[in-house]
């Protein structure tokens, strides 16, 4: 039995999620083992209700009581800011120290690229991000607020317990999935501080790995060349913010954020699943969002908890879809989102 939290959050989550649950569970039947879910209803409408988007003990109820979150978008736009998102979404990433966000991006088929001349496959790229650190970690401060004299410091924090675990993370990744190659994405030219913490953790983290193919490039020079020569990357690996931009460029590579999945992974505890791809209060209600990098995010899950068959399928089923053209009008096709998760449940094998 596992054991599965989930919180669909708001906007499209509440038409996106309960299809990647569905199919989550048609393909766990396949494979002949169960799940339970738990929803839980922390977002947007709780802090409007309560004044908070979920328990400050959420964390550890997650911690102790389940095997993985199952995690929807968050985001109202009758909330200023970003508080709900402070509170649900970077409160549960940090009390779960889910340290590695992990972004893949596989191009499914070659009319959803803007590049040219690239097919099926020839783009497959893991960004793993350092997910509790580095500019996010909002260390700082704003002095003389309000005038014009108004400074505002953001700091970076580069711990190397950190940045180690995070690069060991990637590599340990690529073995487990056969992935050849693990290239580290930084700065360390220019940050005199951050930069070669990130250096001496790389070369010491790649030695336990002989095996696997390496390189270190400035991440200004990663992302010009993910797009000129994306086939020359597989598992990138970087900081917080770098993490963040990188992720949304391999996403476009391969048809947009409604297409990817992502984890927030904590090596050794319980993590925490979310698709990217926002709440998208404009399209919320029409039926047309698109629950693919959703679908797909299960899949991460699955794969995360040892269910590699059920995961596989997930994916494989995801591709006939949208080879066969059963895909949602954000990329290319007429279906609604219903419509969209059925067309993948029924090609689970």
């Amino acid at each position: 039995m596992v054991n599965i939290a989930v919180v669909r959050g708001d906007g499209i989550a509440n038409e996106v999620m309960p299809e990647a649950e569905e199919t989550l569970l048609a393909a766990a039947a396949a494979a002949s083992f169960s799940v339970e879910f738990t929803h839980f209803d922390w977002g947007s409408e709780r802090y409007l209700r309560e004044g908070r988007g979920m328990p400050e003990d959420a964390p550890e109820t997650i911690r102790e009581g389940f095997d993985a979150l199952f995690q929807g978008a968050i985001g109202d736009p009758r909330i200023p800011g970003s508080i709900v998102q402070e509170q649900v979404i970077m409160n549960m990433r940090n009390g779960l120290d889910a340290y590695a966000n992990v972004r893949p991006c596989r191009l499914y088929h070659e009319d959803l690229t803007p590049l040219k001349g690239r097919g099926r496959g020839e783009i497959d790229h893991v960004i793993f991000r350092e997910n509790t650190e580095g500019l996010y970690a909002n260390v700082g401060g704003i002095f003389k607020r309000g005038t014009p004299d108004e400074v505002a410091l953001q700091e970076e924090v580069h711990t190397y317990k950190g940045v180690e675990r995070v690069i060991r993370a990637a590599f340990e990744f690529a073995e487990r999935h056969g992935r050849r190659k693990v290239t580290v994405a930084d700065k360390a030219g220019g940050l005199k501080f951050a930069g070669p913490v990130w250096r001496r953790a790389w070369e010491e983290v790649k030695a336990d790995f002989p095996s696997i193919e390496t390189n270190a490039m400035h991440v200004d020079a990663v992302a010009m060349e993910l797009i000129r020569h994306p086939a020359d990357f597989d598992i990138v690996v970087t900081e917080n913010m770098f993490g963040d931009i990188l992720s949304d460029i391999t996403s476009a590579l391969v048809g947009g954020v409604g297409l990817a999945p992502s984890a927030n992974l904590n090596m050794g505890g319980v993590s925490m699943f979310e698709p990217v791809h926002g709440s998208a209060p404009d399209i919320n209600g029409q039926g047309i969002s698109n629950p693919v990098a959703a679908t797909l995010t299960a899949a991460l899950l699955l794969d995360h908890l040892g269910c590699a068959a059920a995961a596989a399928s997930i994916r494989g089923a995801v591709e006939g879809a949208i080879e066969a053209g059963e895909r949602t009008a954000d990329i290319g096709g007429r279906l609604s989102t219903r419509q969209c998760g059925e067309a993948i449940r029924r090609r689970l094998a």
